[in-house]
């Protein structure tokens, strides 16, 4: 058995972590930290656990930690994970699922307004998608889980741009997400008078997934790639809907596209290529997968490319066990074969 340890215990990530993990075959959940609530059984502040988690909650020793367990998730806001990796001197996989490794020293100063880690701990970071980086992922010590938003919007673009199917310079996204996505943090934009019965536009051209998108789908097409980039807030709380607007380049056509796609993910066990019709959120609430369906518009050339995830399973928590899976030489399945909740 793998022990792990989750870094970050009272937020919805943490809570996810722990859902799937009672799956999975060959983990113990060793420790699940929180400075605020040390000495807590687990179960006392969310009674959802009773009888299913008998941890207390523990203070953060990150050293102390990584002796005793072989990877470590941190289900933390953005700023925590850089600086106790960087202060870990134990031998031990961190999974981070905030977005401290995701930007170069730059990017990652200028949106997200917090000092870069180290360089060595960055250049040591692995992106965490792994339906395109599986070989790095199986080799990382130190993933950087992607976000919600880029995962939904590189699994519907990158076979697009990979094999040139689609003008570069001209994609429009847009992106609609539950109020789960916000964290358990209160804050006004998620406040249920705000949400219910409401729709809002929020970081336009401000969105700190806006450079991480376009690095990966530059590295992708081997030049610079700039998108359009708008996020919305829907009143439901868990999923991700993103609809995604390029231009075909010539001679590309519709079954021709999608088999294109459908050849691209023939091997990956999480996402769902759909022949007709595009998905619906409600769709995969509550697992791993990520569903893709298309449109395309013979007058105007013009792809929308429709993908679907759960923001807090393949948008998070569960795209973090799939990459511990592959780190640990594990079934890339294992933990995650949950099927969606429906309705």
């Amino acid at each position: 058995m793998l022990k792990v340890a989750i870094v970050g215990g009272t937020g919805y990530g943490a809570l996810e972590l722990i859902r799937l993990m009672q799956h999975h075959e060959q983990i113990t959940i060793h420790s699940i930290v929180s400075t605020s609530e040390e000495g807590e059984l687990v179960s006392t502040r969310y009674p959802h656990l009773k009888g299913v988690v008998t941890n207390t909650f523990d203070a953060l020793d990150i050293n102390k930690i990584a002796k005793e367990v072989d990877t470590i998730f941190y289900a933390t806001p953005a700023g925590v994970a850089k600086s106790q990796i960087e202060a870990c001197t134990e031998d031990v996989q961190h999974i981070d699922l905030s977005g401290d490794f995701r930007l170069s020293k730059e990017d990652y100063e200028a949106w997200y307004g917090l000092s870069a880690p180290d360089k060595d701990a960055l250049s040591q970071a692995v992106y965490g998608l792994s339906e395109v980086n599986k070989d790095a992922v199986a080799k990382a010590k130190i993933l950087s889980n992607p976000g919600c938003f880029p995962t939904a919007t590189l699994l519907a673009l990158l076979p697009g741009i990979k094999e040139s199917l689609i003008d570069t310079q001209d994609l429009v996204i847009d992106g609609k997400t539950g109020v789960s996505g916000a964290g358990r943090k209160q804050s006004l934009l998620t406040h249920y008078s705000e949400t219910n019965e409401n729709v809002t536009a929020y970081k336009l051209g401000k969105h700190q997934h806006i450079p991480e998108i376009e690095r990966y789908l530059s590295e992708q097409a081997g030049e610079d790639v700039a998108i359009t980039f708008t996020t919305h807030l829907i009143p439901m709380t868990r999923g991700i809907m993103m609809t995604c607007y390029g231009k075909l380049k010539d001679g590309v056509t519709e079954e021709g596209f999608i088999q294109a796609y459908k050849e691209f993910y023939k091997e990956e066990k999480f996402v769902r290529v759909r022949e007709t019709g595009v998905p619906s959120t409600s769709e995969v609430y509550g697992s791993n997968y990520c569903d893709i369906g298309f449109h395309i518009h013979e007058r105007t050339r013009r792809v929308i490319i429709v993908s679907v995830i759960d923001n807090l399973v393949k948008g998070a928590s569960g795209q973090a066990l799939q990459n511990f899976n592959i780190m640990n030489g594990l079934d890339e399945q294992m933990g995650l074969t949950v099927s969606p909740v429906y309705p």
